[in-house]
């Protein structure tokens, strides 16, 4: 697959893309403009690993088209259900200040759009600069349901690093043979762990390593000696931490979430399911003689059950004028030595490295106090098995045969009410559909890494938690091996955070918060709880409305480890939340 220039990429926010229909509008007094986009949720028959099935797409494409924006610019996106499922998309990782009726998890901002009807997602992109991406909200959808957001700094401001030659975003994924519906609803049937993907993907394509007829499936980076090239990493992944790393080639971290970093320089790096991030490649000064091999593999401790042990390769190609393509052919190709699939040591060495550029120009405002302090576990457990349901039966296929799989936090798992919460909030009509008290802190303590409680059991509910606006916000989130210490990677709609601390084991209280990094944290919006440890954050309740967070792990969502956040109105008329748009879905 060519790379566009760097040019060509900036000259796209000014054309109409095929299939993707946009136009700019100019807005009076500002610079900004009105970016919009036509969203046509269809079914489209795709082949892939020597098979062929019908997906749902957006504009018939997976993954689904790039939206393109400036920071400043507003963006309509007009949603189009032609598919035979409910639908709704998130637009990951934007800020939607006071914007949340088009935020898009399911029966929390809104009802889902329903097959045959529409929706226009308004928002404007507010202090973020990168890659973010979107994806459906529904169910296992965002299987195929993805896609880029690149974002552009205003015109005329560089980036605060060297300006690459070339951009282009690099999308994982998972591919089923199956149908990712049917995956999910019998996991939930059985209350056992889900069925495995077949395949990772890049850019939608499998690779060579997986069957003799996905060798022309391959995604390609053609670059030329001595160019550098940005790419714009997505990990839409489903269920899969990955490891990333590209044959001799050093990767230098520029940006994660939309937010500039202090770059550094690595060999491989770790991206958790729903985070993005944007690293420099240098090319190699002259032509090597070699292709090279672009590698993702997972990162998994103990996860109950099986989970996808494959490797996704693309493959690094140098444009030489002088060599025949019969030739390029029979270059030798070489693979990167990525992390082992189990390498914690590796990945908190990489995540020790991530500090915001706290400079001037991009100031990172972590609160140096906080007016609420929360202390939430995050985990596995179980629920018990129906009175009169065999062991090893046919919908009691968790733990030992003898529960089903439940994940939680605090205790409670998640239940998606059938209402919209953010409309029950708004109409004052919340009775019956949630509940506001979440709880702060565990009901009962235990050794959160040691010996697990002899009862596994986790509770019901649809609970949220309520913030007063403007309240500055510590939450420390402890990953429990009730079932298995894992990695949980855990997203914020609505707010970026700042990642002040992390260790393992059990939070300390008492001395951990010594160790607070407060002058240049990492900021974003998904950040991974240690497998066996702990992570602290901090943030502003700067944005009304009601805010989802939630494992992006879809099996541990798919099992309750989720939440609501409630932030209230403030005082003066730009700190309210604005009613309803019209054309908001109906359930």
């Amino acid at each position: 697959m060519a790379v566009s220039s760097l040019s060509r990429l900036r000259c796209s926010l000014l054309l109409a893309a095929a299939l993707v229909m946009w136009a700019t509008v100019s807005v009076p007094g500002a610079e900004a403009v009105t970016r919009k986009y036509h969203f046509d949720v269809q079914m489209t028959s795709v082949t892939k690993l020597c098979s062929t099935k019908s997906i749902v797409t957006v504009n018939g494409q997976y993954p689904g088209p790039t939206l393109f924006a400036r920071e400043g610019d507003h963006v309509e996106v007009n949603v189009v259900n032609n598919s035979p499922y409910n639908m709704s998309i998130h637009w990951h990782g934007v800020r939607q200040l006071r914007s949340g009726w088009y935020d898009g998890p399911a029966y929390i901002t809104q009802c889902p759009i329903q097959p045959g009807q529409s929706y226009v997602y308004r928002f404007q992109i507010a202090g973020q600069r990168g890659t973010l991406w979107w994806h459906a909200h529904v169910s296992w959808l965002r299987s195929t349901v993805h896609g880029p957001i690149v974002i552009l700094p205003p015109a005329g401001v560089p980036y605060p690093f060297p300006t690459p030659d070339h951009e282009l975003p690099v999308v994982f994924g998972e591919w089923w043979r199956n149908d990712t519906e049917a995956v999910i609803a019998q996991a939930l049937f059985t209350g056992g762990g889900p069925n495995v993907s077949d395949a990772f993907t890049i850019n939608g394509l499998p690779g060579p390593l997986y069957a003799s007829c996905s060798g022309d499936d391959t995604f390609r980076l053609k670059v030329r000696p001595g160019k550098t090239y940005m790419l714009r990493l997505i990990n839409a992944a489903l269920n899969d931490e990955l490891f990333f790393a590209v044959a001799n080639h050093t990767l230098t971290v520029v940006d994660v979430d939309a937010l500039y970093v202090k770059p550094f320089a690595v060999d491989s790096l770790l991206i958790a399911p729903g985070q993005t991030s944007n690293v420099l490649l240098t090319a190699k000064p002259t032509f090597p003689g070699a292709k090279y091999y672009m590698l993702a593999r997972p990162y998994t401790t103990t996860r109950p059950g099986t989970f996808d042990n494959t490797t996704v390769a693309g493959v690094l190609e140098y444009d030489d004028p002088t060599t025949a393509g019969s030739k390029t052919t029979q270059l030798p190709i070489f693979a990167p030595t990525l992390p082992q699939i189990n390498d914690t040591s590796a990945v908190s060495n990489y995540t020790a490295k991530l500090r915001s550029l706290a400079s001037a120009a991009y100031p990172a405002s972590v609160p140096q106090a906080v007016d609420r302090e929360f202390f939430f576990t995050v985990g596995l457990g179980t629920h018990p098995c129906a009175a009169g349901v065999p062991v090893n039966g046919t919908t009691c296929q968790g733990p030992n045969g003898t529960a089903r799989f439940a994940a939680s936090i605090n205790n409670v798992s998640f239940v998606l009410p059938t209402t919209a919460l953010l409309q029950s909030h708004y109409t004052g009509m919340s009775g019956g559909v949630y509940a506001s008290d979440f709880p702060f802190a565990p009901a009962h303590p235990f050794n959160y890494t040691g010996t697990p409680p002899n009862n596994t059991n986790v509770m019901n509910g649809t609970k949220a938690l309520v913030l007063p606006f403007g309240a500055a916000v510590e939450l420390v989130m402890q990953d429990t091996s009730i079932i298995g210490a894992e990695s949980h990677p855990l997203h914020l709609h609505g707010f970026n955070f700042f990642v002040v601390g992390q260790g393992f084991g059990n939070y300390d209280p008492a001395s951990d918060p010594a160790s607070y990094n407060l002058v240049d944290p990492v900021e974003r919006n998904t950040v991974g709880v240690p497998a066996g440890g702990w992570v602290a954050i901090r943030f502003r309740a700067d944005n009304p409305g009601v805010w989802f967070m939630h494992c992006h792990l879809e099996v541990h969502m798919s099992w309750g480890l989720k939440m609501a956040w409630l932030v209230q109105d403030g005082s003066r008329p730009d700190q309210k939340l604005p009613p309803p748009p019209a054309d908001l879905p109906k359930c």
